[in-house]
């Protein structure tokens, strides 16, 4: 099968399970394009980076429609994005120069255990507890925002995705009404992603490793195919979510994300 037609599967997939539940993207791009990759040894030991730096590629294109989806609906508190971002945009930029660094084997371990972290989340439905919110009003001063946003960008740009399971329960800890959580969580995504893809641009410039196609380490293909089909079906998954028991489809998912967060820790490197 033509790897673009693959690419644009995936991407039809990570964009509904996008829309239907609000995560997703760079938690199933990333350990997918691996295994795609593999079996050609597209990108070398440092196959990781450039599916890590791909991913965030892709979530510039696909939070731009969130965001403006959650900004009609006036779900996106600017203040506080405007608070959270500068932290962001330097976390993302640290988080992607760390990954870069990184042996593939310590970079796999570290994807595969946030992912089992995070479908331990969806399974329990852990959540913070409004008594835990950093101060009494709700959100910190500004040094506790923009440590906030530092370790929200770092952590995002080291796994590849726009930070959501990360933004949610922080801003939900802040006494933030879980619907404007999510939208200046979606808003957030779009700087993290921005400052993420171009640090790896940066970061894998000229690198002999990478494959034809690639700016650094963003695979220009694998960014087409799944851009457009994600941005395609991400409206498809948010009107499913009206219609299907999501719960119980986070459960599933949750499930999905062990299976891949297992692989990644078990497969060996390249």
């Amino acid at each position: 099968m033509d790897m673009l037609i693959v690419y644009a599967m995936l991407g039809a997939f990570a964009g509904i399970m996008a829309g239907l539940l609000g995560a997703g993207g760079g938690l199933v791009i990333v350990p997918v394009l691996v295994m795609l990759w593999q079996a050609d040894n597209l990108g070398g030991s440092q196959m990781m980076q450039l599916a890590i730096g791909t991913s965030l590629a892709v979530i510039v294109f696909t939070s731009l429609s969130s965001v403006r989806a959650h900004h009609q609906r006036g779900s996106v508190l600017w203040p506080v994005f405007w608070r959270l971002t500068p932290g962001i945009l330097l976390g993302a930029g640290l988080g992607a120069t760390l990954a870069s660094a990184m042996p593939q084997t310590a970079l796999k371990m570290v994807f595969g255990i946030f992912e089992l972290l995070v479908a331990a989340q969806m399974l329990l439905s852990l959540r913070p507890s409004a008594a835990d919110a950093p101060t009494r009003s709700g959100l910190p001063g500004s040094l506790g925002m923009g440590l906030a946003g530092g370790v929200i960008g770092a952590v995002s740009a080291l796994v590849g995705i726009g930070g959501g399971t990360l933004t949610v329960p922080f801003l939900d800890a802040c006494k933030l009404h879980m619907q404007k959580a999510i939208g200046t969580s979606a808003a957030c995504g779009l700087p993290i992603a921005v400052s993420g893809a171009l640090s790896y641009v940066l970061l894998g410039w000229g690198n002999a490793q990478l494959p034809t196609g690639s700016a650094g380490f963003v695979y220009g293909p694998a960014l087409v195919g799944i851009a457009i089909t994600s941005v395609l079906f991400a409206p498809l998954g948010a009107a499913l979510a009206h219609r299907l028991p999501t719960s119980a489809l986070k459960k599933v998912f949750a499930g999905f994300l062990i299976l891949l967060g297992i692989w990644m820790l078990g497969s060996q490197s390249v």
